[in-house]
């Protein structure tokens, strides 16, 4: 099954709280850590509100 890279590129604070929580939820704990999660769509959304903060990459 196909992969999401996901790095944490910016930092959440001045941003709301329920950013922070997904950051939390995708497993990131400091900035510039990378992790990878399934590509379905729960992972999906999470990343579409925090887009602003991460960086996706597809993994085959």
């Amino acid at each position: 099954m196909p992969k999401l890279r996901i790095t944490w590129q910016k930092s959440g604070i001045g941003f709301p709280r329920a950013q922070r929580v997904v950051i939390r939820t995708m497993g990131l704990r400091r900035l510039q850590q990378t992790v990878e999660l399934e590509d379905n769509p729960s992972v999906r959304g999470m990343v579409a509100k925090v887009r602003h903060l991460v960086r996706v990459e597809e993994v085959k």
